[in-house]
């Protein structure tokens, strides 16, 4: 949660590749928001700073990260390296770019050895990948759950909404 002058110590780690991931990352930061959870930021390479990912990786457990949200494109090393060297969730956001759109950096954050878990999330899934890092925190926060609960709740009132204005349009909807 962003709040000046704010000592909360971070629940959830994000870690961007690269600074211009930003934009495509910005719905984590916007829904960890929306649900008062505390997070940090950081942009590390796992490629062009390995030793700072070790660093973050050897810390991060032990400042209270609970669940780590690494993004990157490309090869998406970051997710994995991460993994390697925690025992905390990892959540693996892949990006879309490059010549394959994100596909690559899909199968390279789907396709972990064994040993090594990351939870792979389609690209440019960020507010799912922040949804899950919230019902990761939800299982030892209450606070947390409870407004997942109402989220989940309100999204299939939502639905059934919408399938009242295809019932007014005078289409034939099917009806539990």
């Amino acid at each position: 949660m962003k709040e000046e002058g704010s000592k909360a110590t971070p629940s959830v780690g994000v870690i961007l590749g690269s600074a211009s991931d930003l934009p495509k990352v910005r719905a984590v930061f916007e829904t960890l928001d929306l649900f008062g959870a505390s997070y940090e930021t950081a942009v590390i390479s796992a490629h062009r700073t390995p030793h700072m990912l070790a660093e973050y990786a050897e810390s991060a457990s032990r400042r209270g990260i609970k669940v780590i949200i690494g993004a990157a494109g490309l090869a998406a090393a970051l997710p994995g390296a991460l993994a390697a060297l925690v025992d905390i969730p990892v959540i693996g956001l892949p990006l879309s770019g490059g010549p394959v759109n994100g596909v690559d950096a899909l199968l390279s954050v789907a396709d972990m050895p064994p040993g090594v878990p990351v939870a792979a999330l389609g690209v440019d899934s960020a507010k799912n990948a922040a949804l899950l890092a919230l019902r990761i925190l939800g299982l030892s926060d209450e606070r947390i759950r409870l407004q997942l609960e109402k989220t989940r709740e309100q999204a299939a009132k939502d639905v059934e909404a919408k399938a009242k204005v295809l019932r007014e349009q005078g289409l034939p909807v099917w009806e539990p």
